[in-house]
C-alpha cells in the first residue's frame, strides 16, 4: 500500500449531514462488496443489510419515530424535528444487523458482532474512498423491536445494530485531532 493511500484512509471522518447524490448502483455494489472482505471467524458472514433509499427514507423515518414514541421512549419535539430535517437530506440508509444463527454453537455471538462491525468499517472506508461521507448511527429506533422487525430483523435471529447514512457531505469534513495511538498500546514482554 502506498503512503498516499494510507494517508487517505487516515483522513476518513464520520459525517452525519449528507445529501444527494448518493452512490450510483455500481458504486453501491462496490461499497457493499467491500463488506465481504471483513474478517470473519468461521466464514459465517453474519452481517445483513437492508437498503433504504429515496422516498423510502422519509417513510421509514415516520415508522421509526412512531414506533419509538409507541415504545414509550423519550422523544422531544425538537429531537423529532431535527431527525426529520436530517432524514430529508439523506439519500441512502444502510440498516445493519448481525445474524445470530443459533445452530452454530462454536463461534460466540460477540465474534459475530465484531465481524459485522468490521464489515461496516469496510463500508465506511469504501464510501470515503469513493468520495462520499458516511455516518454509523444507533439512533432512530435502533433498540425498538418494531423498527428492527419492519426491516426484516426479528429479535430472535438478529441483533439490529443501527444505520449507515451515505451521501455527499453537506459541509467539508473538519480536521479532527486524533489521539496518539501510544496512549492505547502496551507491549507485553513476558512475565
Amino acid at each position: 500500500m502506498s503512503a498516499a493511500a494510507l494517508d487517505y484512509l487516515l483522513s476518513r471522518r464520520s459525517a452525519k449531514f449528507v445529501q444527494a447524490p448518493g452512490p450510483s448502483e455500481d458504486e453501491l455494489a462496490r461499497i457493499l462488496q467491500s463488506a465481504m472482505s471483513a474478517p470473519d471467524h468461521g466464514k459465517l458472514r453474519p452481517w445483513r443489510f437492508t437498503l433504504i433509499r429515496g422516498d423510502a427514507v422519509e417513510r421509514f423515518g415516520d415508522l421509526a419515530l412512531a414506533a419509538t414514541k409507541a415504545a414509550g421512549l423519550p422523544l422531544t419535539s425538537e429531537k423529532e424535528a431535527s431527525t426529520r430535517r436530517w432524514l430529508a437530506q439523506v439519500p441512502l440508509l444502510i440498516a445493519v444487523a448481525c445474524r445470530l444463527d443459533h445452530s452454530n454453537t462454536k463461534i460466540p455471538e460477540h465474534e459475530r458482532m465484531l465481524a459485522t462491525g468490521a464489515a461496516v468499517t469496510n463500508i465506511l472506508n469504501a464510501s470515503h474512498m469513493l468520495g462520499y461521507a458516511a455516518f454509523w448511527s444507533t439512533g432512530l429506533g435502533t433498540y425498538v423491536e418494531e423498527v428492527a422487525e419492519a426491516l426484516g430483523f426479528d429479535s430472535l435471529d438478529y441483533r439490529f445494530m443501527g444505520y449507515v447514512a451515505v451521501g455527499t457531505p453537506i459541509d467539508a469534513p473538519q480536521e479532527q485531532a486524533r489521539p496518539d495511538y501510544r496512549d492505547f498500546v502496551n507491549e507485553w514482554k513476558g512475565a
